[in-house]
């Protein structure tokens, strides 16, 4: 119902009617600083570094930099899709800087990391969607720093073989792409993007010889046989390494959370990626997409 507010006239947010549900305790954060923590968060200040995961506010951001893994976003902050759970800015975004990859670059260097996570807006703006911008990133980022390995979190590039080609010829250590949910619920949560358009997008690369990792929300009214389909539908695809983790809203005028998932329900998703025949399943509800990223990579590398 529409309120008045200063005399004037006020519009309910999207999604005002709905219920807000209270968190439950297992997801506070309990942050822990580690001296490597400490000495990464001085080099990102002393340096006005950005990250995903001071931007993003993510709650594995103390955890990860001590274990010297970060995430970085490229290709600028507006993003051409507006998906229902995302609150990332959508619009017209600006052209990409061509210095970015050299100070993406840089910044892994004076973070002294040792696997660095690189993700994007979706960029269907460009007519190779940020393929060669990506690429060039991963060139910069593997000539000043030898030692590091390399993950991209990138779009769906409309599956296009010849956009995949040229980020995989950049040979980044992981490619990974977010199905995000279940097939029955891409239409309401997801924007231009497509359930089958993703798993063609990760069955290239997986086809191609790259090492694939996909995620999924949990906790927006899918059910646990949706969430047992996805699961082998991204192992007919070919991928390796998957995660998923407990839907947050963002504002009220994103997607509604439907339920809280219960840390056991998460254990029993990660048992059951196992037996699913993933090389690597992390499962909780705090666990985002580069969530220890490194260990996923170590996992593959064994089985293969």
């Amino acid at each position: 119902m529409c309120q008045l507010e200063n005399n004037e006239l006020k519009m309910p947010k999207l999604y005002d009617e709905v219920n807000v549900l209270k968190k439950p305790e297992w997801l506070k954060i309990k942050l822990h600083e580690t001296p490597a923590f400490a000495e990464v968060d001085r080099i990102v200040k002393r340096h006005s570094l950005h990250t995903i995961c001071s931007s993003g506010m993510c709650p594995n951001k103390s955890e990860c930099w001590s274990r010297r893994t970060a995430t970085f976003m490229i290709l600028g902050d507006v993003c051409t899709r507006s998906c229902r759970f995302c609150a990332t800015k959508s619009g017209r975004p600006s052209q990409p800087d061509a210095d970015e990859p050299q100070k993406i670059a840089e910044s892994v260097a004076l973070m002294g990391l040792r696997h660095v996570v690189v993700t994007s807006v979706t960029r269907d703006d460009l007519p190779d969607g940020g393929a060669a911008h990506w690429a060039e990133t991963v060139r910069a980022v593997k000539a000043k720093n030898r030692n590091a390995t390399i993950e991209l979190l990138i779009p769906d590039l409309d599956a296009r073989p010849e956009l995949l080609d040229v980020v995989l010829a950049s040979e980044p250590d992981i490619i990974g792409h977010n199905i995000e949910t279940v097939e029955r619920l891409t239409p309401l949560v997801r924007s231009k993007a497509k359930y089958r358009t993703s798993l063609a997008t990760l069955k290239y690369l997986s086809g191609h010889g790259a090492v694939t990792k996909s995620g999924l929300m949990v906790g927006l009214g899918e059910s646990d046989d949706e969430v047992l389909r996805a699961l082998h539908d991204l192992r007919e695809a070919g991928v390796e390494i998957v995660t998923l983790g407990q839907y947050l809203r963002p504002t009220l005028e994103h997607y509604p959370v439907a339920e809280y998932i219960t840390p056991e329900k998460f254990e029993q998703y990660r048992r059951q990626a196992s037996e699913a025949g993933f090389a690597y399943c992390a499962s909780a509800p705090l666990v985002r997409s580069s969530y220890m990223a490194e260990q996923a990579l170590e996992s593959v590398r064994m089985k293969r």
